[in-house]
């Protein structure tokens, strides 16, 4: 299953995005500028190309057969399925492919897993949480890329549900929705005590944290 916290689990479009990038570079690179000539020989190779997550041709997952390229019309052995049998076969198929897309997604859930620490704060911790814009936290200044990502340290209040926690802020930030998901916190490690400074941190008091959802209307609009 994919969350917003566990994008790791999927990975597929990143993954397809890459391999046509790399198919599409070598193109251009064999091809120069009629690159463009041959999409249909590459779109063709991609999907007669063995994926081991399915452990099938996309075209054979698609269509329950191997596609024949003109090379191979000389030698037909493929036996012609007509009638209930090809559904037959194409439902078994359907079932087997599924249940490699779930292997694979298993798998790759388990890579993701093994590299995640669970992370878990005490009250009265130091720590230091990340720079949001989307809670109305922007870091500015001459440094540009270079500034802080992480602010603090603030004390941990108390912990809300699993995964939230709520913290002590400073008066610059009282605009702030005090409540953080652990992803956005890390803990303040340094045995003296530390300050980074908040002169250049902005609060965009236009933006609030909405908890709960009391009403919703469709407006459709004649356009």
């Amino acid at each position: 299953m994919i969350t917003a916290y566990h994008s790791q689990t999927d990975g597929q479009s990143e993954r397809t995005i890459q391999t046509l990038e790399d198919m599409l570079r070598v193109c251009v690179i064999d091809f120069g500028n009629g690159w463009d000539r041959h999409l249909p020989l590459s779109d063709f190779s991609y999907n007669n190309s063995y994926h081991t997550s399915i452990k099938a041709a996309t075209f054979e997952a698609i269509y329950g057969r191997k596609c024949l390229s003109p090379v191979c019309w000389v030698d037909v052995r493929d036996v012609q399925l007509t009638g209930p049998k090809i559904i037959h076969e194409k439902t078994k198929k359907i079932i087997q492919i599924k249940s490699r897309i779930q292997a694979a997604r298993d798998r790759q859930k388990s890579y993701a897993d093994m590299k995640r620490k669970p992370l878990e704060f005490q009250i009265r911790d130091l720590v230091m949480f990340k720079v949001l814009p989307w809670k109305g936290v922007i870091c500015f200044g001459k440094q540009g890329k270079l500034n802080p990502r992480y602010i603090g340290p603030f004390k941990v209040l108390e912990k809300v549900g699993t995964v939230s926690y709520m913290l002590l802020l400073s008066q610059q930030l009282s605009g702030v929705h005090s409540t953080f998901h652990v992803s956005n916190l890390k803990k303040c490690l340094s045995d003296e005590p530390l300050a980074i400074p908040l002169d250049e941190i902005h609060i965009d008091d236009k933006l609030h944290f909405v908890e709960n959802l009391w009403k919703s209307w469709i407006v459709k609009s004649s356009g």
